[in-house]
């Protein structure tokens, strides 16, 4: 049976630590950095400088993103989600989804693949 991906997740375990702290921003990119990757899902976390975003595109899993930090318009299917600090939105399997982001933003992506 293959290994498990090494993540910062794993070297996280036990420890508590502030999300913001662990990426930072850099201008006119996307940063991300995995924090697990497993057989079942990730666990991915991305630094949007404003402007940047993700095009059109689907994944075959669930997902939700939640957002660290800043504000991003997060369409799904065609409908525009403003999303902000604190938000969570899910992304269901097979549906398009992109996402831009209207200030810089932080966020949290959570895909379960089983």
């Amino acid at each position: 049976m293959p290994k498990e991906k090494t993540s910062i997740g794993n070297l996280l375990e036990g420890q508590a630590a502030n999300l913001n702290d662990l990426i930072g921003y850099q201008e006119g990119a996307v940063v991300s950095r995995t924090l697990i990757d497993k057989k079942a899902g990730t666990v991915n976390l991305f630094a949007f400088d404003e402007g940047q975003g993700l095009s059109e595109h689907t994944a075959p899993y669930d997902a939700m993103v939640f957002l660290v930090d800043g504000e991003a318009d997060i369409s799904i299917a065609g409908k525009v989600n403003r999303v902000k600090m604190g938000e969570v939105i899910t992304m269901p399997a097979n549906k398009p989804h992109a996402l831009i982001a209207v200030s810089r933003f932080k966020m949290l992506l959570i895909m379960v693949r089983a």
